[in-house]
């Protein structure tokens, strides 16, 4: 079998969705996502195209590393190309799970568990009162969800038509006022009151803090045993980091902006974090975020991965989450509800806050591509 074609699609959600399929001579095809890389990622998947023509399909870690080494000089270890290469990876896995009749993870060393736990990020706005909060709790957990999140800094302006009804600082300062740092600690306490006991509560706060407002909020949420606080500050400073985790009970989770097993190294090993969120369609693919999370599990921290993909990106992270026995728990974008109901034939995937991995070949997922044609991205062809 050698491969004979490598195309793209891009259609809209939280971000560009971009879609890689590989097809081959003996007419078995593959189905991949990437996020976060834009059209920088396409022109990249279109130059490496040529190069995959001819080539064995199944030998997937070795196509990867190549193409990454031969590029080394252009920013081999993250950035658009990672996320490039992670969308033509996870194409490759799908098309050798099609070929050999046997779902992804099987071929990753078989599953640890058939439901992959799903959290839901959901529309809590800065502004909102306790009712409006608990409209939109209500919404989640009826819907089968046993955790959430929150964005506890959106830069947010007039909810009810006030200045200060939203998150309002300096967008370049770090450091919030006592108001600003007073409204995130209710915000949160609010959506606890709203979701109940028997529900977990996670907040994001998107690296937008320093470290002592970050070693202050965290400190200040403890008495909601929060199921993580994430990404306090930005990533680059394990250090710092590390300074924040160890100083308050409140779990510290990060990861959704690093790249491979080099960009978790010292986050892991330094105990930085307390929990890991590699984005799986972003930062490498199935085969290295599965060796990401079992480097963390040697050092007793959960996996619990960033997801902000179309179905085909988080079914293929599903896969992954399967064959980890350190797996906590995966996301879901809520506002892409209705753009997943529409393109995934046989009905939505995650049902009652969890996806089941079934016996499929390859990720296990069919979409209507009619149906996605009309989410697509403005300005990209449609597998081109």
């Amino acid at each position: 079998m050698k491969i004979t074609s490598v195309r793209t699609a891009a259609t809209r959600g939280h971000c560009m969705h971009l879609w890689v399929m590989i097809e081959t001579d003996a007419g078995v095809t593959g189905l991949g996502e990437c996020v976060h890389g834009g059209h920088q990622a396409i022109a990249i998947i279109q130059e490496f195209a040529p190069k995959l023509v001819g080539r064995d399909p199944f030998a997937i870690d070795a196509i990867f590393e190549e193409m990454r080494r031969s590029l080394v000089f252009e920013g081999g270890f993250a950035g658009a190309l990672i996320t490039a290469l992670t969308g033509i990876e996870i194409a490759l896995w799908d098309l050798k799970g099609k070929a050999l009749k046997a779902p992804v993870y099987d071929l990753l060393g078989g599953k640890f568990r058939d439901d992959i736990r799903v959290y839901c990020d959901c529309e809590v706005e800065p502004g909102m009162n306790m009712d409006e909060i608990k409209r939109v709790v209500d919404e989640v957990l009826e819907a089968g969800f046993t955790a959430l999140k929150i964005d506890l800094d959106i830069f947010a302006y007039g909810h009810h038509g006030s200045e200060t009804a939203g998150f309002v600082k300096d967008r370049f300062n770090m450091t919030p006022d006592r108001w600003e740092h007073d409204r995130m600690v209710q915000l949160a306490e609010m959506v606890v009151a709203a979701a109940g006991p028997t529900v977990e509560v996670a907040a994001d706060l998107h690296t937008r803090l320093d470290k002592h407002s970050a070693i202050r909020l965290a400190r200040d949420l403890e008495h909601l045993k929060l199921m993580w606080l994430e990404e306090p500050i930005p990533p680059e400073n394990i250090d710092t980091m590390r300074e924040i985790t160890q100083a308050t009970s409140t779990p510290i989770c990060a990861g959704e902006n690093l790249y491979l097993r080099h960009g978790f190294r010292d986050l892991i090993e330094k105990h930085a974090v307390d929990i890991i969120m590699p984005d799986i369609p972003k930062c490498g693919g199935l085969s290295e975020c599965r060796k990401i999370a079992n480097m963390a599990e040697i050092y007793s921290m959960p996996f619990a991965p960033h997801n902000v993909s179309s179905p085909i990106g988080t079914m293929a992270s599903a896969h992954v989450c399967a064959t980890v026995p350190n797996f906590l728990v995966l996301e879901f974008h809520w506002f892409h509800r209705d753009y997943w109901s529409t393109i995934t034939d046989g009905g939505e995937i995650i049902k009652d806050g969890k996806i089941t991995v079934t016996d499929r070949p390859g990720i296990g997922l069919d979409l209507n591509f009619d149906v996605a044609k009309a989410h697509q991205y403005p300005g990209t062809t449609w597998f081109a």
